[in-house]
């Protein structure tokens, strides 16, 4: 697993004044991050003058992404911009704790239905990797002329944090590094190596089971019975054979004999193997259904986009049928978003009120009221009037954007799960 790609921020409206309220998060996730920072940062006059501040409704929007917790606060007349950053996890941190993760089903299944289940944290702690705040990787910076560190603002931030544990908790790992899609991705990507793995370890155990039959089973499983393993592992590599001589070329010079000027093999072998994984993850429950098998239309789409040789896309841009122009805005589609990006492309649907308003809450969340694009929205389609910029919600539940060129509109990008990340990069907001 490499690294993740296009981690986004969060943004959070601003918390009311909270007069006499509690200052720490009650959840589980809230309460361990809340005891971890202050275990971090243990003064107690600053941590008391934290929560007093948390509750004075004098902090801004918080915004919260990878290694990374700013808001404004506002003292008196002033407004400072005070930034907590917690060091993130590298990818084979990340790689260790799915690892660890994968070995307990009950905390798997809850984390791939989008759970973020205590239990979590047993994993975390055999990994050995830090998921809550600890000395050395939690640290503040702030505009303000306290002498403290970390000022009231900084500690008051972080109590605010706990309150937006309390409702999503998956904002822990975002800090971290990882934002929900990507770690569950990661996790299946986990699960489906150990599933192909798993399934010939079976098959060597199934030839190698001579129990009871009264056959010498030689030594470790995977041992041909009369082998000594320690002699053979000692055992130089024997040469290879000499390869075969070449076939002579066919008559009539470079000329393919089929008469299909790119190898086919290679593409062939990429798609069965992409086939075959998604059926893979179909057959263990990682999808709610297999997928669906594509028309002539959305194959020619595919190859087009996909093969190595772009001969074969330019050959299809002239027999495909459509116009060249509609097979170019289709291949960047299906290279933004796959099948689900060309059925974006290619079709409208009405989102339930329940979608609309999600995506109008995470969009103010992110713009103050007077800087929020005002948007034309029809169906699925978000559009920026007089800015040639338009989001396209897809029934996968990602965002995609779009840009108007030459009086039609085109993928703009990769899909994001925020509509708030995809319009930010659109406008450059």
């Amino acid at each position: 697993m490499g690294e993740a790609q296009g981690s986004g921020a969060r943004g959070f409206p601003a918390f009311a004044a909270r007069k006499g309220g509690r200052a720490r998060g009650q959840s589980f996730w809230a309460k361990a991050w809340t005891e971890a920072v202050e275990d971090t940062w243990p003064e107690e006059e600053s941590l008391k003058r934290g929560r007093a501040f948390a509750r004075s409704g004098r902090i801004g929007p918080v915004t919260v992404s990878p290694g990374r917790i700013a808001a404004e606060v506002y003292g008196g007349e002033t407004a400072y911009t005070t930034v907590v950053t917690l060091a993130e996890l590298d990818a084979g941190e990340w790689e260790l704790l799915w690892e660890k993760a994968a070995d307990r089903p009950e905390v798997t299944e809850e984390l791939l239905g989008g759970e973020l289940p205590e239990d979590f944290l047993e994993a975390v702690e055999d990994a050995r990797v830090r998921m809550l705040p600890g000395y050395g990787d939690l640290d503040a910076d702030c505009d303000c002329d306290e002498l403290e560190h970390p000022c009231p603002h900084a500690t008051a931030l972080c109590y605010q944090v706990s309150w937006l544990l309390d409702a999503e908790p998956w904002l822990l790992p975002l800090m971290r590094g990882r934002d929900l899609d990507e770690a569950v991705e990661e996790l299946k990507s986990e699960l489906l190596l150990r599933a192909m793995t798993g399934a010939e370890d079976d098959e060597h155990d199934q030839e190698d089971d001579g129990e009871g039959s009264g056959e010498d089973t030689g030594g470790p499983a995977g041992t041909p019975p009369g082998v000594d393993p320690v002699a053979a592992w000692a055992r130089g590599a024997a040469p290879l054979p000499a390869p075969p001589p070449l076939p002579a070329a066919p008559a009539g010079g470079d000329e393919p004999v089929t008469g299909i000027e790119a190898d086919p093999l290679e593409q062939l072998v990429a798609d069965a193997a992409v086939r075959a994984r998604a059926l893979l993850a179909y057959a263990l429950g990682l999808t709610a259904e297999p997928a669906p098998p594509l028309d002539p239309w959305q194959d020619t789409v595919r190859i087009a986009a996909t093969h190595p040789d772009p001969r074969v896309a330019e050959r299809l841009r002239g027999t495909c049928g459509r116009p060249p122009r509609e097979l170019d805005r289709a291949v960047r589609a299906w290279r933004t978003g796959g099948a689900a990006g060309l059925e974006v492309l290619e079709h409208t649907w009405p989102p339930s009120p329940q979608e609309t308003a999600r995506a109008r809450s995470a969009l103010q969340a992110c713009w103050e009221a007077d800087e929020l694009p005002g948007l034309d929205v029809r169906d699925n389609h978000w559009t920026l009037a007089g800015q040639g910029v338009q989001l396209r919600l897809g029934r996968d539940g990602r965002w995609y954007p779009y840009r108007e060129e030459s009086g039609a509109w085109w993928p703009a990008g990769a899909p994001h799960s925020d509509p708030a990340d995809a319009l930010g990069e659109l406008t450059g907001g």
